[in-house]
């Protein structure tokens, strides 16, 4: 039988991870506009790619 072993940088990411959506009601059209308002206010540049069709996507995988 194998054992888990518990990573507690892991744990801590879920938990920050879960702590975020609970703010936002688990609503995650909420937790998107509020990672792009973070995005926006940043004053960095982030690259966004065009929409791939699913069949696209799958294809580029194999």
């Amino acid at each position: 039988m194998k054992t888990t072993t518990i990573d507690p940088i892991v744990d801590e990411v879920r938990k920050a991870r879960h702590d975020h959506a609970a703010q936002f009601g688990y609503d995650i059209k909420a937790i998107f506009r509020s990672i792009r308002a973070q995005q926006q206010s940043s004053g960095r540049q982030y690259v966004r790619y065009p929409a791939r069709r699913a069949a696209e996507a799958a294809s580029a995988r194999s």
